[in-house]
């Protein structure tokens, strides 16, 4: 029998559309694989609508989603909902992939949502998804495991002192957006308060990161399948500018040089730093790490669901990439069946007075 999937993805955030096209692939990949998938997308407004439609992009056109059913997750599955709102069917699955880029579809919730509705989930777990989805605790995290990262200044509202607290050139990055959004490189204090204006009004925190010079990007991912790590090559963004912008990411301005052009001795101390994150947080999912090399290797981002889930790390095609997530599928649910365990009940609520907790009338 066919493994039942709910490919959820959307969600409120930024980088909806990016996750839009994430969701969509995955959807047509496993569907030519053999799978049963369902598609969940969640709206910008947090609605959630499942149907086989959504695996199609031409859907996303002129709002075409809303003409899918509504949906829920819970008890295992997705309950459908009528016009009215009423509850129309449930449809158990077997596991959950996450393909939302940012917000709180990327940042834990729905690591949450899928734990509450006993779902198993190919992804990042609650705490790392959070963690992570916040440059700063990703930072504070990194250091905890003795990885080293770009200082920073954390900013969570403007004031006119912060600009001398700053050495230029740097880097202004919203605190918990994807895809280059809002990042700006600076070279002095009017640029600053300008940069700061643009990153507040996506964000409500601000890292303002050293400018590492002579830079270069580099990106390697693992995921956890047959119980054991697997850690792709390392790949070098090039870049039209300093830094690796959403032009760069989505528009054709950047390429990708797969594996990088550098020594095999860093390309391994990369590829180290990878696994022993991943392993050390006991990570699950397909999950990128974004690495400077400048005068040091700095380790900049993780990304706990990488854009197209980072398919062109492992597979030379969308086909190839099948095993890939056949793997991490299977995995997920061998991991959800092993995680069961015994509920304490300690009967104190039988034991309780019948008005116990009520508040007198005065």
């Amino acid at each position: 029998m066919a493994q039942k999937v709910a490919v959820i993805f959307g969600g409120v955030s930024n980088e909806s559309e990016i996750s839009v096209i994430t969701g969509t692939m995955a959807c047509n990949i496993l569907e030519n694989g053999g799978k049963e998938v369902l598609p969940v997308f969640i709206s910008r407004e947090g609605k959630f609508y499942a149907g086989e439609k959504l695996s199609d992009i031409k859907t996303f056109k002129n709002g075409g989603y809303l003409k899918c059913n509504a949906a829920l997750i819970a008890d295992g599955g997705a309950y459908l909902l009528n016009a009215r709102g009423k509850i129309k069917k449930h449809i158990p699955v077997d596991c959950v992939l996450n393909c939302c880029h940012g917000g709180y579809g990327e940042g834990g919730g729905l690591s949450g949502i899928c734990a509450a509705a006993n779902l198993p989930l190919a992804g990042a777990g609650m705490f790392e998804s959070s963690a992570f989805m916040d440059k700063y605790l990703t930072k504070i995290l990194l250091g905890g495991l003795g990885v080293k990262t770009a200082p920073c200044l954390y900013i969570r509202q403007k004031s006119a002192h912060v600009c001398d607290k700053v050495s230029f050139p740097a880097i202004v990055k919203p605190v918990s957006l994807g895809s280059s959004i809002g990042i700006a490189r600076v070279e002095n204090a009017e640029e600053l308060k300008a940069a700061l204006d643009c990153a507040f009004t996506y964000d409500n925190a601000v890292i303002v990161e050293k400018f590492l010079e002579n830079r270069r990007e580099i990106n390697c991912a693992a995921y956890f399948a047959n119980d054991e790590i697997h850690v792709s090559a390392c790949e070098e963004a090039v870049t039209q500018g300093d830094i690796l912008s959403f032009e760069d990411k989505y528009q054709g301005g950047g390429r990708s040089v797969i594996p990088a052009d550098i020594p095999p001795e860093t390309a391994d101390h990369i590829r180290g730093i990878t696994h022993n994150v991943y392993r050390k947080l006991n990570m699950r999912g397909i999950v990128r790490f974004d690495f400077i090399i400048s005068d040091d290797i700095y380790l900049s981002e993780v990304n706990t669901v990488p854009g197209s889930l980072a398919y062109y790390l492992f597979s030379k095609s969308f086909k190839d990439f099948y095993s890939v997530l056949d793997s991490v599928l299977k995995q997920a649910e061998r991991d959800f069946a092993r995680s069961h365990k015994t509920i304490l009940t300690t009967g104190i609520l039988e034991n309780l007075p019948e008005n116990a907790l009520k508040v007198g009338k005065k």
